[in-house]
């Protein structure tokens, strides 16, 4: 064999042996930001030190601990205040087990986002016994490729659309409200009884809900899915948002939809609220439209230029009726089709802001000239596309 011919044999199977060896993971302890590197961002600083950290299988055991006895959803810890309980166990762990001291992990937390720090995965919560086969996982917006770490150090690329075999704890922007959980009802059996409860409002409400999509990455856990009230600002051709439903929001506006299916009764809008804006705001209509939360609690934050041209394309496609409002008569309550006024949405509100994800605005179902039993408005969302179905009543 020539020389070239050893050089190309030996080109090929280098570049062969390059394309079997496994991307995206470092070296045993290699910092995502060392020599080369861009630098880390704080979310997946903190995830490499927590990674680390679960190295020690007392540490492991108190995290297991922690995120089972956690009252939120899913068993959610707020990241920042989990450092810092327990006269800061978390932080002085963390420090240990990367060289660090504890003032400057809880340097690098403060930097971050507020952040959550749980399983999103059932199956990993119910498998994970608290051994070191675990990852710890982060993206900031809901759709990206996690990347994780085990406890070793190493990076891996996860996959945005399905989880991994090995239990995942995420760390992830915070969707939860971390208020404490109040007892409502804590009295003792010599206590007098409680007041009946108040009868429901009249207004608009919801009564039946079906998705298409959860519009959550698996790392984010259970979809937080809120419907807003949308109508005009003061005398602007802007867009806010007078009324949320959702987990968040104490009754009647209390709403937690966990599937793709729901049915209940939540109120999206009383009758006063209706009312009151009706006489500020004369044939200006309101329109009801759904969120797929990821940034916090009942305020829209997504992207500006996406959702215009969401609402531009809807109305282009239904002549502007898109909205809706009290038609009732005399002993028939009814909330109907009615114009959105489409100027009033030319310049959107800056309220809407970064990471949601919209599912859509409702069109009656006589607009769009589809029935499902049960069901009698449409969620419209990007390109027209029905996203979902619900049922809406006025009572």
């Amino acid at each position: 064999m020539n020389t070239y011919k050893v050089l190309a044999v030996s080109l090929g199977l280098t570049a062969l042996a390059a394309c079997n060896e496994p991307r995206g993971i470092t070296e045993p302890g290699a910092a995502p930001g060392g020599v080369g590197q861009q630098a880390a961002a704080p979310h997946e600083e903190l995830a490499l030190r927590i990674a680390r950290a679960l190295q020690n299988p007392a540490f492991r055991a108190y995290v297991r601990a922690q995120i089972g006895a956690s009252p939120f959803p899913e068993h959610k810890l707020q990241l920042q205040q989990f450092l810092q309980s327990h006269d800061s166990r978390a932080l002085r762990v963390l420090g240990a087990a990367n060289g660090l001291s504890a003032s400057v992990v809880q340097a690098e937390a403060a930097r971050a986002v507020p952040l959550e720090f749980y399983m999103p995965v059932p199956q990993h919560r119910a498998a994970w016994s608290g051994d070191d086969r675990i990852l710890v996982a982060t993206a900031l917006t809901d759709g990206d490729a996690p990347v994780a770490f085990d406890p070793a150090g190493r990076r891996h690329q996860l996959r945005a659309d399905r989880p991994p075999a090995t239990p995942v704890l995420a760390v992830v922007p915070v969707e939860t409200d971390f208020r404490p959980v109040i007892c409502q009802d804590c009295g003792g059996p010599d206590d007098p009884p409680l007041p009946p409860p108040a009868p429901p409002a009249s207004g608009l409400y919801l009564t039946r809900s079906h998705l298409e999509q959860d519009f959550e990455g698996w790392l984010k856990g259970n979809p937080e899915i809120e419907f807003h009230v949308l109508g005009q600002k003061g005398a602007s051709d802007t867009l806010m948002s007078y009324q949320c439903a959702a987990a968040t929001q104490s009754a009647p506006y209390s709403f937690d939809q966990e599937s793709l299916d729901w049915s209940g009764s939540v109120l999206l809008f009383s009758k006063p609220q209706l009312d009151a804006y009706n006489t500020a705001h004369p044939n200006k209509n309101i329109r009801i439209f759904a969120v797929e939360d990821d940034d916090g609690p009942c305020d829209i934050r997504t992207d500006r230029k996406r959702l215009e041209v969401l609402l531009r394309a809807i109305d282009n496609a239904y002549q502007a009726v898109t909205a809706g409002n009290d038609s009732s008569t005399a002993g028939t309550p009814a909330f109907r089709r009615a114009s959105s006024l489409y100027r009033v949405f030319t310049a959107l509100a800056s309220w809407i802001k970064s990471n949601d994800d919209p599912i859509g605005n409702a069109v009656e179902d006589a607009v769009v000239g589809a029935y499902l039993a049960g069901y009698n408005w449409h969620l419209k969302g990007d390109n027209n596309v029905t996203n979902g179905r619900i049922r809406l009543e006025m009572r």
